[in-house]
């Protein structure tokens, strides 16, 4: 294995040298963190100027309290409204279409940010249209829908002879602290941010490690092939030496991405007093993470070999990225039942092994046997995916022109 570590050696030092890798080494946290920071922030960040909001309220009667609920609820920081409510009368016809037509106009003339419809039998049926060009600003609807409850709810009950007060007391919320318990009877504090953020960072980072360095190792092959490099190589280590060398060497360099993510982690953990994860389900973490990756190495190998265009490899690194989105779809219906048969069905195809019970382990701990079976489920399948890898790479890498076909890939693999 002498010539196999050569060209592993070979193969980490060219591209830990490359831009790229230094790019994607401190680019790819930032783009996580700020994939799951930045809206939160933008969310919460607070406005400057006050927004107008028109009201076209049939019965008159809802105008001023929600005026005066939007006043004490939400302010500038110098102490001006946040929300300026703009009532848009009917005028002399008492025609609603056309005042809505002027209200429409308004809002596209950018006098109002967007206008509420109050309809005379709101008590009833409690529907307010809200009518704006940017209907998805989520703050200003969140917002009004609040404010618009408090009024509502506060008229139904003066209608009843209830005190709004009391009203409010009762309707109070309740703030829920999540307390997770293991198998052993221990406590852990952790709610929906905490549990998703750790699956997320997870899945993320396998995602980005596996999409870069196996596009790394898709492109190396197609450059050695396009040069003709691969035909010294082949002349001086066979086949199968040369294979695993660049399959160790990519891994190489995921591990040194993967251990100078995992300290900037550490870092942030310690700096803001953090725990994502507890170190068991850390280290199973990793153990997980390892394989799935040696399994889609072989994969990128299995690919990546018959192909001798770059328009190829793009296409072909595009299928296999897909198969990597599909647990990102998942999480959050895995998140809620982390235990249910369709999440353990999951867990046992070999192409989401690694995704799925890594959003498993934070939330609720597996079974022993269950972490037993697939860890063997994938080692038997990086052993299988790096067997048809070999025989794939021994007999394509030197093929050009024409790509093979599914079916002839697949009688090459079944030939001995």
């Amino acid at each position: 294995m002498k010539k196999a570590f050569a060209v592993a050696k070979w193969e980490y030092i060219e591209k830990i040298k490359s831009k790229s890798f230094l790019i994607s080494l401190f680019l790819t946290p930032l783009i996580m963190v700020g994939a799951g920071i930045i809206p939160s922030l933008m969310m919460s960040r607070p406005d400057t100027e006050s927004i107008v909001i028109g009201i076209i309220d049939e019965s008159g009667n809802y105008e001023a309290p929600l005026a005066k609920a939007l006043e004490s609820r939400y302010k500038l920081a110098n102490g001006q409204p946040n929300y300026l409510l703009r009532q848009i009368p009917f005028g002399y016809t008492n025609d609603f279409e056309e005042v809505k037509q002027r209200a429409d106009k308004m809002v596209i003339d950018e006098m109002i940010e967007g206008y509420l419809i109050l309809k005379t039998n709101i008590l009833a049926d409690s529907i307010v249209d809200y009518r704006s060009k940017n209907a998805g600003n989520i703050k200003i609807t969140s917002r009004l829908e609040r404010a618009l409850k408090d009024v509502i709810m506060e008229k139904k009950a003066t209608e009843r002879g209830i005190n709004p007060s009391i009203v409010k007391e009762i309707t109070a919320t309740v703030d829920l602290k999540t307390i997770k318990l293991t198998k052993g009877g221990k406590e852990e504090e952790g709610g929906f941010e905490k549990i998703f953020m750790s699956s997320y960072i997870f899945m993320m980072m396998m995602f980005f490690l596996i999409m870069t360095s196996g596009q790394l190792l898709v492109r190396s092959m197609l450059e050695e092939k396009s040069n003709r490099v691969v035909e010294v190589l082949m002349s001086s280590s066979p086949a199968n030496h040369l294979m695993a060398g660049k399959i160790l060497g990519l891994s190489a360099l995921g591990l040194t991405q993967i251990g100078f993510w995992a300290l900037i982690g550490i870092i942030a953990s310690l700096k803001f007093s953090v725990t994502m994860i507890p170190l068991a389900g850390a280290a199973l973490l990793l153990v997980y993470f390892i394989l799935g990756y040696i399994f889609y190495a072989a994969i990128f190998v299995a690919a990546g070999a018959p192909l001798s265009t770059e328009q190829e490899a793009q296409q072909v690194t595009g299928y296999l990225v897909i198969i990597l989105i599909i647990p990102i779809m998942l999480t959050i219906m895995i998140i809620q039942n982390p235990d249910s048969t369709l999440s353990k069905i999951l867990s046992y195809i070999p192409f989401l092994t690694a995704s799925m019970m890594a959003v498993r382990i934070p939330i609720q701990m597996p079974s022993t046997l269950e972490i037993i079976s697939t860890i063997i489920l994938l080692v038997i399948s990086s052993i299988v995916a790096i067997w048809v890898a070999g025989k794939i790479f021994r007999t394509t890498i030197l093929s050009y022109g024409k790509r093979p076909s599914i079916k002839e890939l697949w009688l090459l693999v079944k030939s001995k």
